[in-house]
């Protein structure tokens, strides 16, 4: 079975495929001072714990980090522990088959020329990919599967993080929808402004890339995907698809690019 791993700034989410489907998935802390020893232990208490997964090898790795400390870790566990594994990481030299049109290429986040590629391999291009992580990323793939560039806006939770740290009297919250656009308490006041204010950012920045991607904004498919965007699919009304394991599957198709069949 084929390990992916997406290592974002504050969550790392690894999914287990046999053959093209996700068959068992996890969502962890990001902690840069993990060592590779620690994330070994990490991942075979999480494959040993699975029902689904009793005498499961695992035949290769891929994977995407955007933090370096952790990269260097990752890179140190698959060494170690999974040295006759063939392992794929996402990063200058590995062949991804997204062209990149940027000023400078390497500054694009490996994360999202993988999203990039999924996108297409799914839904096919012009597509807007919007990811709701610690930032909210939009990106921008051209028909011919070109990666043309895109947009960082702050995420959901830091938005709430710089909130409580700079109002007095507002405090963290839960996410979810609130009974109304126009709140009656503060609580619901927070709630309203953060979920259909960022579904309104959404919606203005996908339109805006759209009309720049295609004469007919209508055939630019936008795909939304990471662990915040459950909070704002039914609020944006751009949004097309909901794929949850978007980078998973990117990093599926650049392991048999680089390797081969995943089995």
């Amino acid at each position: 079975m084929l390990l992916t791993i997406d290592v974002g700034n504050t969550q790392t989410v690894l999914g287990l495929f046999e053959g093209e489907e996700v068959i068992e998935h996890w969502r962890i802390n990001t902690d840069p001072r993990r060592t590779a020893d620690e994330i070994a232990v990490v991942l075979q208490g999480l494959v040993q714990q699975s029902p689904l997964l009793a005498d499961t090898d695992i035949s290769g790795i891929a994977l995407c980090s955007t933090v370096p400390s952790v990269l260097h870790e990752m890179r140190e566990m698959c060494r170690r522990y999974y040295g006759d594994v063939p392992a794929v990481i996402v990063e200058p030299g590995v062949k991804t088959g997204v062209p990149v049109r940027m000023d400078n290429p390497k500054e694009v986040g490996a994360d999202r020329i993988v999203n990039a590629l999924a996108a297409v391999h799914l839904h096919g291009g012009p597509a807007v990919v919007v990811d709701f992580g610690t930032a909210t990323t939009f990106d921008a793939v051209s028909a011919k599967g070109e990666y043309i560039g895109g947009a960082i806006a702050p995420g959901i939770e830091i938005s709430i993080d710089a909130l409580s740290v700079r109002g007095a009297q507002l405090h963290k919250i839960e996410l979810q929808r609130p009974r109304n656009v126009i709140a009656k308490n503060t609580v619901e006041a927070l709630q309203s402004g953060l979920i259909y204010g960022f579904a309104g950012q959404v919606d203005g920045i996908v339109e805006r890339m759209s009309e720049e991607l295609a004469d007919d904004p209508d055939e630019v498919t936008v795909l939304a995907t990471g662990g915040l965007a459950p909070l704002v699919l039914d609020e944006a009304r751009t949004i097309d698809h909901y794929e949850p394991w978007l980078t998973l599957v990117g990093l599926r198709l650049i392991y048999q690019r680089n390797v081969g069949a995943t089995g």
